[in-house]
């Protein structure tokens, strides 16, 4: 499976972004889905997570009623919808795909896009 993600940029505080996952090479139909992100000097940390049910996500408490994870599983592709963004949400975002596990764990992910910066200016 391999990811591309795209829809990163250069927002103020307080906007918006939208970020996609395109998955060729396999269907994601039946994958969980998760976005992560590292910023400079940081960890990778979990953001959203979406299971083959669209009805099963979840996520980190620093994004909860802000971004919300999607899916649709004909265009083989995974979203991230980002509002009222801060500047500590300024970071590289990954998506990645796993058959299983907690969606909070990266372990749990075995293929793993290249990453779209997302800068949030104060």
């Amino acid at each position: 499976v391999q990811l591309q993600a795209s829809g990163g940029g250069l927002v103020q505080a307080g906007g918006s972004l939208r970020l996609s996952c395109a998955a060729s090479g396999r269907t994601l139909s039946t994958y969980a889905l998760g976005w992560f992100r590292q910023a400079p000097g940081k960890e990778r940390e979990f953001v959203a997570g979406i299971r083959w049910s669209e009805s099963s996500t979840d996520y980190a408490d620093s994004v909860k009623g802000r971004f919300t994870i999607s899916r649709n599983n004909a265009k083989n592709t995974v979203y991230l919808q980002m509002n009222s963004l801060k500047p500590e949400d300024t970071a590289v975002y990954y998506c990645a795909a796993g058959s299983g596990g907690f969606l909070w764990v990266t372990n749990s992910y075995a293929y793993w896009g290249q990453g779209t910066q997302v800068t949030v200016s104060s």
